[in-house]
């Protein structure tokens, strides 16, 4: 069982991410952006000077390193296998999950593809912006696909300490405590029923 000093953890954890979340939100409103329904709307006199602050594409090709230019079709070719996973875990989620009674991961929570609205990128940064949106966004989605997965199926701490583990993670039964193990599988299954 989880116990009451990793809870209080877990929510300071909780309530420090909230209060980080509402810090960048803060900053990032200062900006002189607002939201018009999904479209991010620049004030005027903050879009003339962002433009200024654009780096001409023939000039930012020159400027770009060799490497950069040689790895870029590299970089590119892995949208194939990118689209392939989110179609994928797509599917998956919507023919497992309704089974499991598992809600969805809305897939728009994670893919945010925005920043190309931003005045002071040139085209190539935009489409670079625009990928790395939709690689790092997949990527987050099929993080929470998998965490409620591993929730439902295997909700157990490794032996070994975990680099980065999912949101869920800390909740799971620990290593080896056998007796508590099936109670608490079902208890994270009803608790991913009830989200």
């Amino acid at each position: 069982m989880v116990n009451e000093r990793v809870q209080n953890l877990l929510a300071q954890i909780s309530e420090l991410e909230d209060e980080l979340y509402t810090a960048i939100h803060e900053q990032q409103t200062s900006l002189l952006y607002r939201f018009e329904g999904t479209k991010v709307k620049f004030e005027q006199s903050f879009r003339e000077a962002q433009l200024k602050l654009k780096t001409g594409l023939f000039r930012w090709i020159g400027e770009s390193e060799l490497r950069n230019v040689v790895t870029a079709p590299v970089i590119y070719a892995m949208i194939v296998p990118f689209a392939l996973v989110d179609a994928a875990l797509t599917i998956y989620q919507a023919l497992c999950f309704p089974m499991y009674r598992v809600k969805k991961v809305k897939r728009t929570s994670y893919i945010l593809i925005d920043r190309h609205h931003l005045p002071y990128l040139n085209s190539i940064e935009k489409i670079n912006c625009v990928y790395c949106g939709y690689v790092v966004g997949v990527i987050g989605y099929a993080r929470e696909i998998s965490a409620r997965t591993e929730q439902y199926w295997c909700p157990v701490k490794h032996a070994h300490k975990v680099l980065d583990p999912n949101r869920r993670y800390a909740r799971y039964a620990d290593f080896g405590d056998g007796e508590n193990y099936h109670k608490m599988h079902a208890q994270l299954r009803t608790e991913l029923a009830a989200e």
